[in-house]
């Protein structure tokens, strides 16, 4: 183990406080807002108390002004301001203060006094720098989730779709085998290849949750641990736990091995614990934990179930129904789900299909209902999401209910109620019509396969569960989303958590709105490394600048026509997409402002999706950077070509800003999903450099018209 720091030079000369070296590090979800505005703060505040800083990014592109080892020898304390996985190890013996990245914004001249102060990192501490309060612990494990739910999502589609393409195509109605696909057959093969993609969702699930949270030591133990869940024969249970068992033993695998790296170790056997050591032992752990501890409650909740639902076969069908449609809408394959269906299933032999008719009416309503609210509120929803939700539709046509569990495990708070009261609603309109199922097995194909009578009532039942559930799914993440950007809104205190970026969850994030170390982001333009501590001071205006008196005259005092400033950010922003004057009053309204500024230039093929588009991904996180700035952003191909706009508000758009300040100068970038990369971050690398300097932003403010506006924002390059 490294000898523990010492204490910080102390005295109160200036000569013994320029002796300090202090290192940090930036990080955010998204990789680009938070983690570069971080970043400048801290070196500002460094910089104004004569401390040498440097700060390491890592940002969307990778991480730069990397810290080596010699930097962090000579260092007397890091900060670490992140909302994502860190390695401290490589911080051993020095002093290390985590902190959510809001802190390094809100707070970095309290940062660099508590860092002086902060304890000494252990070697083989956490790897994951944890953030003060449970706002980060928060983060950590929606982050997590997400990233489970994006690796998932191909394996439900593919799975799915290639079941629910057999089922059509090769399946017919045998009355003593339910729906059925001939043994033997092209469309059997076709069906066990999607068995195969349902069989690896849910440890992958599992799997990589868990891999979120204790790197790659975690996949191993999280994917078998999600597998075992998934099984239910291994803990004598009919069925497995499904999703909601993969998400619990994927949070164990995560946490589990996080806590065995805690494990000091000879250093003989060091290297052989992240491949060898931790998987085996964390593996065997979770999984026997599993079987001989959770999976006997699950099978004990099978089996009452089963016979709690036998006593009520003479209850009133209303009540039956109701009861059925929750139970199979709850866990959509786990336990509870799977009681629900082999009851019915059970029941058909016996001449009851009235029971299966319930459950083969709540069955779709699901992924129909999540599929169908992605079409209804397109912008709660990112572009992966309403792609799954397109797949989901498919699905629950062919009965397969597996097809909402992506929706479920990323919002199960709002998710699971909704889809239980569509299901209740569908099961008790089913139950009170007498619908009757000869085959254990639901959807609507069941019916065009003449396995169901009463069909109309059928789908007078799955249409309303449908609708009833997709309703309130838009409710409910309605209410989230406004709830939450509330919090972000009024999070300006020190206690109050950092809003949450979605990233992984959701699918792939849109790239963060930018507000850069001075000179960092324009290196990557260039090909360059800078060090913020290193980064040349931005050069004074002309004090006679022509644009702060209103002019059309450039610093050099030649005007803007002769110096061909009608275009700026390589002919992105134009003279027809600057505003002196922004009328909207809120940040909605100021959006689809700014994009119809943008439609001027016949680059917007879709203004509504334009706007759609920038509003998810203010959901995701506020791109509303303080010192008055806003940086709006969209990829979508509702533009043909990458567009800049900018327009200045007079009072102000409130923006959900970290410093509390509202929005004054609105810069809005759209770009075609083919530029998303490289061409998105370079028009960002340039603002960045420029926004961080208080007189061009004064400059900006001061312009008097259009062509002044254009003079001073020919300075971005």
């Amino acid at each position: 183990m490294t000898s523990p720091a010492g204490p910080p030079p102390t005295g109160s000369g200036d000569g013994e406080r320029q002796r300090l070296k202090l290192l940090a590090v930036t990080a955010c979800p998204t990789g680009i807002a938070h983690t570069y505005m971080a970043a400048e703060k801290l070196a500002q505040a460094a910089e104004s108390r004569g401390i040498e800083m440097k700060v390491e990014t890592q940002g969307s592109i990778g991480a730069e002004n990397v810290l080596d080892d010699n930097d962090v020898k000579h260092a007397d304390g890091i900060i670490v301001a992140a909302d994502k996985d860190v390695d401290l190890s490589r911080f051993a013996g020095k002093r290390v203060l985590a902190v959510g990245v809001a802190e390094g914004i809100r707070h970095p001249e309290q940062l660099i006094e508590r860092v002086l102060s902060a304890p000494v990192h252990a070697e083989g501490g956490a790897p994951t720098a944890p953030a003060a309060g449970a706002g980060k612990e928060r983060g950590l494990g929606y982050k997590a989730l997400m990233n489970g739910v994006s690796y998932m999502i191909p394996f439900v589609v593919v799975g799915g779709l290639l079941i629910a393409i057999s089922l059509s195509l090769g399946g017919h109605a045998d009355p003593s085998g339910g729906l059925v696909i001939p043994k033997d057959s092209f469309w059997m093969d076709v069906n066990n290849i999607g068995v195969i993609g349902f069989t690896l969702m849910v440890p992958i699930l599992s799997g990589y949750i868990a891999y979120a949270i204790g790197d790659r030591p975690a996949l191993v133990p999280g994917m078998i641990g999600g597998w075992i869940a998934n099984t239910g024969e291994l803990y004598d249970s009919k069925a497995g736990a499904g999703f909601i068992g993969a998400i619990v033993t994927g949070f164990l695998a995560g946490y589990l091995v996080l806590w065995i790296k805690k494990v000091k170790v000879p250093k003989f056997a060091q290297p052989i614990m992240p491949i060898i050591v931790i998987p085996i032992v964390a593996t065997a752990a979770l999984g026997l934990f599993f079987i001989y501890v959770i999976g006997k409650p699950i099978s004990w909740v099978f089996e009452h179930l089963t016979d709690w639902l036998s006593g009520m076969t003479g209850t009133s069908a209303i009540l039956l129904g109701a009861i059925l449609g929750l139970m199979i809408a709850f866990d959509m394959g786990g336990p509870v789900n799977k009681t629900a269906f082999l009851f019915g299933t059970g029941l058909i032999a016996t001449g009851n299909q009235t029971v299966m008719g319930m459950c083969a009416a709540a069955i779709p309503v699901m992924p129909l209902g999540q599929g169908l609210a992605t079409l209804i509120r397109r912008r709660l929803y990112t572009e992966q999401e309403r792609e799954t939700g397109l797949a989901s539709l498919f699905m629950g046509c062919f009965g397969i209910s597996e097809g909402a569990i992506p929706f479920a495990a990323a919002r199960p708070a709002q998710v699971i109620p909704a889809n239980m009261l569509g299901g209740a609603v569908a099961g008790a309109i089913a139950g009170v019509a007498g619908v009757e199922d000869a085959v254990p097995h639901g959807g609507p194909i069941v019916a065009v396969l003449g396995a169901v009578s009463g069909v109309p009532m059928f789908f007078v039942a799955v249409v309303i569960g449908s609708v009833v559930t997709a309703l309130a799914t838009v409710a409910l993440v309605d209410l989230g989303e406004r709830r939450r950007r509330g919090e972000a809104v009024g999070g300006a205190g020190t206690t109050g958590p950092e809003p949450v970026l979605a990233g992984v969850g959701a699918g792939a994030p849109g790239v963060g709105g930018v507000v850069a170390q001075r000179g960092v982001r324009e290196a990557e333009a260039v090909g360059a490394s800078v060090s913020p501590a290193a980064a040349p001071a931005e050069p004074a205006a002309p004090e006679k600048a022509a644009a702060l008196e209103g002019s059309a005259e450039t610093a050099d005092g030649t005007s803007a026509a002769e110096n061909g400033v009608g275009e700026v950010l390589s002919g992105y922003l134009t003279q027809q997409t600057v505003k002196v004057e922004l009328g909207a009053d809120g940040k909605e309204s100021a959006i689809r402002e700014m994009s119809e500024l943008l439609a001027r230039t016949g680059r917007v093929a879709d203004v509504e999706e334009l706007v759609a588009c920038a509003l998810r991904r203010e959901a995701q996180g506020t791109t509303g950077l303080g010192e008055e700035i806003a940086i709006p952003h969209a990829k979508t191909d509702a533009v043909t070509e990458p567009v800049v706009g900018f327009a200045r508000s007079g009072q102000g758009v409130e923006w959900g800003s970290l410093d509390g300040t509202k929005a004054r100068l609105v810069f809005m970038i759209a770009v075609p999903e083919a530029a998303a990369g490289d061409e998105h971050l370079r028009i960002l690398a340039l603002l960045s450099r420029k926004l961080m300097d208080a007189g061009f932003r004064e400059r900006l403010l001061a312009a008097s018209d259009e062509s002044a506006l254009l003079g001073v924002l020919r300075e971005v390059g």
